[in-house]
This record gives structure tokens, sequence and C-alpha cells, in this order.
């Protein structure tokens, strides 16, 4: 359970995905490999920032990975804000399978990869370039560094940039849903999704949020 230093406090948490890079288009794994986000994925940020420039953030906070700080970044730089960064927002690490498409990790690690998609949460992924995580572990790191920073701003708002899997840790915690479950709900690139944190809880006020990403698809028409 999340908790609140001052639990007569509700802490606002805006949860945001990073932008787009090459590697989500081609539907390839990024885990801890630090991609940078795409021409698509700078845009997205860039409308990101202006939608949130009346906001009333009081702190920023990234995953130290470029795709998420870009982003956070963005959002600062409207506002003459400075990032916090915490590699604890990090996406999780899928060793070997990181810098694969899903059609490769099948046929190269077709063990681990039914485990994977059977929603195994204590499944061990096998080594690469990074150690892998369980879903599991990984959950625990993402529900602490959350925990973390509330506790540390109580009735603040903090923007997190983060990752999809971060956002899924979020939603599941908030919903009180099984890890292993299969995730049936959309987590959507320079997306913000809404929670608040009262009385050591968090909950959902709002889910997937991209409005913000539709007027630069109107200009074009113009």
């Amino acid at each position: 359970m999340l908790s609140n230093k001052n639990p007569t406090a509700p802490t606002t948490v805006l949860l945001i995905r990073h932008g787009e890079t090459a590697w989500n288009a081609e539907k390839r794994l990024q885990g801890h490999l630090d991609i940078a986000l795409n021409a698509e994925g700078e845009r997205q940020a860039a409308l990101l920032g202006a939608a949130l420039a009346a906001e009333p953030i009081d702190h920023i906070i990234s995953s130290d990975l470029q795709r998420a700080r870009q982003t956070a970044e963005a959002i600062a730089r409207v506002r003459g804000a400075q990032v916090g960064i915490d590699p604890a927002l990090r996406e999780r690490c899928y060793g070997g399978f990181e810098g694969l498409l899903y059609s490769e990790i099948a046929v190269r690690f077709p063990r681990e990869f039914a485990a994977w998609q059977a929603r195994d949460v204590d499944a061990e992924l096998p080594p690469g370039t990074n150690q892998g995580e369980s879903f599991r572990a990984f959950f625990e790191r993402v529900s602490a560094a959350i925990a973390r920073h509330v506790a540390a701003h109580p009735g603040k708002t903090l923007a997190l940039v983060a990752h999809g899997g971060v956002l899924e840790c979020a939603y599941r915690a908030a919903l009180g849903l099984p890890l292993e479950t299969p995730r049936d709900f959309k987590v959507l690139n320079a997306s913000v999704n809404r929670f608040v944190v009262e009385e050591g809880r968090l909950r959902l006020l709002s889910w997937g949020e991209v409005s913000h990403l539709q007027p630069a698809v109107l200009d074009d028409l113009g």
C-alpha cells in the first residue's frame, strides 16, 4: 500500500508515458535500453508540454532513460521548471528480450516467451545486456518509487514521467487487479493518467488522456 506522511492532504499524481520512439513504432522491446524519441515522439512531447503548461504541477520527476527525460524536459521547458531524475521509474528490465521484435523473442526464447505471455509473474528472463527482472519484482520497485515520491511531497501535485510498464503497475495497484491477469487496457504514448493518494491509498481519477495530441492533426488539414 502507498503511504502518505500527511493522510489528510491528498497528493495528486500525473503519471505520464514518454512520447513515441522508433522502437515503439516497430514493436521492438526496449526495457532498459536507452532509446531516444523519434520525430513523432518529439511532436507529442511538445504538445504535452503545451497542454500541461497551465496545470498546477509542483514537481516533475522522470525516469533516467532519455525517452522519458526528453518528454519530461518538454513539460518543464514551458514552465521554467526543473526535472528530477529517478532510475527507479525505469521500464521493466527484460534481459535478453531487449532489442528484439516480439516475433524474434518467440523464436529465440520459446520457453521464456511462453511464460511471459502466460503472465507468470515470477518467471525469470534470459540474461542479456542487462539483468532481467520478474514482473513481481518490477511491480514492487515501481510501487515503492511512487510511494517514496508521494511521501516526500504530501498535498502536492507530481508529474511522474515514465514508461508503459510503470503505468500498468500503477493502474493495477489503484484498481486492485491481480498481477496475473492479462493487460486488457491501453497504455498510450504521451498520455496523461491521473491518480490521487488519499489516506495511503492510490486511486485512479482518469486514464489515457491524449486529446492534447489532436491539434497537430487538425493543423495538418489546413
